[in-house]
């Protein structure tokens, strides 16, 4: 960085300005996606808007992490800013389902960069006791796109075209990066530096195998193309995965500038970081991805309503991220992870045990509990991340957390989507026997849990045979929840090994100006460059 003392106010505006673009893109495509599909056509395609997102994004966080380190963070925030404008500009001139699906990973490729090179520059610029503070301030802003994304995205497709759900990226993007260029200032290295284009290669292939499998493993919608998990097609990706990831592991330990450099995991306080970031995501977006349907099928509120049933959990997380990055300077890491996990533990303890009777009070209750422990964590660890490693490796280390963090979500929605799936065939299966009075041949053609997703087709079922579809409803999202608990008291053992680390004013970090560089030895240990 420059000398210079930077301009926090404006770069904190252009930082929040492209991570709410980044974030709310995530959500806000969630009501827009049925008037696309009207225009567009391609409903077998659907799921691919938003899976294509996912998988460019986070197998490029990594690789922007490094060239932040490499090249500068300013530089590779405008160029992912740019690449995230144009797959915009790009998806709202979409003409069919497959441009807009191209375009989108584009744009995903882009957003990959925004959010944990923002992260980085905080880092940098702000001094380690106001750091966690920021962070907070960063995971409340995303939190706060979760709820108010659906609205937005009701809002432009009800008052306007949905081509505007991505121009209205546009304005506030170029605006973000004119911030930028005027507030960040960098100093130009003349230092020749090299680009691990062999374990980029290997690792995103790695990734995308992976989500690929993920993605397409089970069973989907009607019209979208699934595979079995046991088919040749998912054990396929799966195995190319695991190559890929061993030769991307055999070429970094030879690399001169690794992607992801792997002597970070031998410091116990980063190893931990990145595996309660990627369990507290696996349980998170868990709840997030099946609460909805929870209350739609069985509580029985409508569509509209069960999109906004997670609101108060968001909020929650949004005042929970606040508070406890304030606190981050107050208590070693260990406190917060440890409390953190024990209340989300309390929530999806609560959450497995709903029944047919649950109340949306009740449900919401739980929510809050859940998200008062899933909001200090974000701050907490993207912290303690960055205080273990100097400038030079901060990039690569704080997107790190977000890619960990973002697989965790996948393979979570994924695994508890097949609990879930495997819990409803076996209870549809015993359904006969508890109903007898029900012809066979008329219990075939009702028994189907997506008439609770249906309020019309419910209303017409017979009242024995809804309880029965919701009681088999309930028991498959028990069981998510379930394993909800058991990935959380898994972190939540994992918080006790973070040690005694805590943050404080002479860990590694900025305080506006240059700092001392700090490297991580091959047993852990800081030292300082």
């Amino acid at each position: 960085m420059s000398n210079t003392k930077p301009n926090m106010k404006l770069i904190l505006t252009g930082l929040l300005l492209g991570l709410l673009l980044a974030s709310l893109d995530q959500t806000i495509m969630s009501t827009s996606m049925p008037t696309i599909i009207k225009d567009l056509g391609g409903m077998s395609l659907y799921s691919w808007v938003f899976s294509v997102y996912m998988l460019t994004s986070t197998t490029s966080m990594p690789i922007f992490g490094k060239l932040a380190d490499l090249y500068g963070r300013k530089r590779i925030y405008l160029i992912g800013m740019a690449l995230f404008m144009v797959g915009s500009a790009l998806c709202g001139m979409a003409s069919n389902m497959t441009e807009l699906i191209v375009f989108r990973g584009l744009q995903g490729i882009g957003g990959g960069a925004l959010m944990p090179i923002a992260m980085t520059i905080i880092g940098d610029i702000v001094s380690p006791e106001k750091r966690g503070k920021m962070q907070g301030l960063f995971g409340g802003v995303f939190a706060l796109s979760s709820i108010i994304g659906p609205a937005i995205g009701g809002f432009i497709v009800e008052h306007t075209t949905w081509n505007w759900i991505f121009y209205i990226n546009l304005p506030f993007g170029i605006a973000a990066m004119i911030i930028m260029s005027i507030a960040l200032k960098e100093s130009k290295s003349t230092e020749k530096r090299s680009i691990d284009w062999l374990g980029a290669i290997t690792l995103s292939g790695s990734i995308i195998s992976l989500l690929l499998a993920l993605v397409l493993g089970g069973s989907g919608g009607e019209g979208v193309v699934h595979y079995a998990w046991g088919s040749v097609q998912v054990i396929g990706l799966f195995t190319t995965s695991a190559v890929l990831l061993a030769l991307f592991l055999w070429i970094e330990k030879k690399a001169k500038e690794p992607i992801l450099p792997l002597h970070l995991f031998s410091n116990r306080v980063i190893a931990i970081s990145y595996l309660t970031g990627f369990l507290m995501s696996a349980a998170m977006f868990g709840a997030i991805t099946y609460i909805p349907l929870f209350v739609q099928g069985v509580i029985g509120v409508n569509p509209s309503m069960a999109g906004y049933i997670l609101t108060p959990m968001m909020l929650s997380v949004f005042v929970a991220a606040m508070i406890g990055g304030r606190l981050i300077i107050k208590v070693p890491y260990r406190v917060t992870i440890i409390s953190s996990m024990a209340l989300m533990a309390i929530g999806f303890g609560l959450l497995s045990q709903m029944g047919v009777h649950t109340s949306n009070s009740t449900i919401i209750m739980y929510m809050i509990i859940a998200g008062l422990g899933m909001g200090p964590l974000m701050p907490t660890i993207n912290t303690a991340v960055q205080s273990e490693v100097g400038r030079q490796l901060r990039g690569v280390a704080t997107s790190s957390v977000q890619f960990f963090r973002s697989i965790g979500g996948t393979i979570g929605v994924s695994v508890m989507g097949a609990l879930m799936a495997s819990r409803m065939s076996s209870g549809l299966a015993g359904i006969g026997d508890r109903l007898p009075q029900v012809p066979s041949e008329k219990l075939a053609a009702l028994a189907n849990p997506r008439v609770l997703l249906d309020p019309a087709a419910m209303s017409k079922l017979p009242h024995e045979v809804l309880l029965e579809l919701q009681k088999v409803f309930t028991a498959a999202v028990n069981q998510v929840f379930m394993t909800g608990l058991i990935i959380v008291l898994i972190g939540l053992i994992a918080g006790f090994f973070i040690g005694k680390a805590r943050l404080s004013s002479q860990s590694s970090g900025g305080s506006g100006t240059e700092v001392q560089e700090q490297k991580t030895t091959a047993d852990g240990k800081k030292i300082y460059a």
